[in-house]
């Protein structure tokens, strides 16, 4: 519980991560930054998608189905959200120390969750289910 506390905390003392180890390329640092960049704009659309979700499929889906698909895209967005910046901070860490860059399942979870999510929608729009 200490080393998620602590990692949380770097989260908001990016300084506290310019401390460890050796500065990188700045290239890399920006790639990695870039890289953050790209996690907040998924989560952004994921959360764009759930609000369309809510707001658009009034008749063609129960309002049960509407709010699952509406927080399932929610959700995927807030943990897009948390992602980017733990990973960020992993990778920034990593790189100072000379370490391997950290990897992680969260890509291929949030790509099957989207995936699933994906087709289930393909299914409502074909069939044009009704609520």
């Amino acid at each position: 519980m200490d080393g998620a506390r602590d990692a949380v905390r770097l989260w908001f003392a990016p300084a506290r991560v310019q401390e460890e180890g050796e500065t990188p390329d700045y290239r890399f640092s920006l790639a990695n930054e870039r890289t953050f960049l790209a996690w907040i704009r998924t989560a952004l659309a994921l959360i764009g998608g759930g609000f369309a979700v809510d707001q658009f499929l009034t008749d063609h889906l129960t309002h049960g189905a509407r709010v699952t698909f509406a927080l399932a895209l929610l959700a995927g967005g807030v943990a897009c959200t948390l992602r980017a910046v733990n990973h960020w901070v992993r990778c920034e860490r990593a790189m100072r120390r000379g370490a391997d860059l950290p990897v992680s399942r969260f890509p291929a979870v949030l790509a099957v969750l989207i995936g699933v999510i994906a087709l289930v929608m393909v299914g409502v729009v074909v069939a044009g289910w009704a609520g």
